[in-house]
């Protein structure tokens, strides 16, 4: 079997700051255009609430607390023919400020109210949001 047909873990990360949650408007890969949490693939070795960290640093500049696990979500991209597994960590925002760190992946980023999320979400999302999961 090619390692192309194995699903990945893909961690993303619901934080949390003033009753809303940190989108990103996704560019230059699979789901361009659509609005998704700060995450990524969980690297060889590396724990899903370092993931969490990371990925979040990486991508947003800022620091997160109060990590707990969320629900999973198991995502099947047929177009790009991607497989993933989400496990959803929720977070509060601890400090720093929010900012673009990768602009070949990300146009921008928001904070949403929860029940008025944008309507092009990212897969994982609205396959969690069928679930009627709510974070606060």
């Amino acid at each position: 079997m090619s390692t192309k047909n194995i699903p990945r873990v893909g961690v993303a990360v619901i934080i949390k700051k003033d009753n809303k949650v940190l989108l990103g408007k996704r560019k230059g890969s699979h789901g361009k255009g659509t609005w998704a949490f700060p995450g990524g693939y969980l690297e060889f070795g590396e724990t899903i609430f370092g993931c969490a960290r990371r990925e979040t640093l990486e991508e947003v500049g800022i620091k997160i607390k109060n990590l707990e696990y969320g629900p999973y979500n198991n995502n099947y991209f047929k177009k790009e023919q991607r497989h993933s597994v989400v496990p959803f960590i929720i977070s509060d925002y601890a400090s720093g400020t929010v900012k673009v760190m990768e602009p070949d992946k990300c146009e921008s980023w928001e904070w949403f109210d929860w029940n008025n999320l944008p309507n092009n979400l990212f897969l994982p999302i609205i396959n969690l949001k069928h679930t009627k999961f709510n974070p606060f």
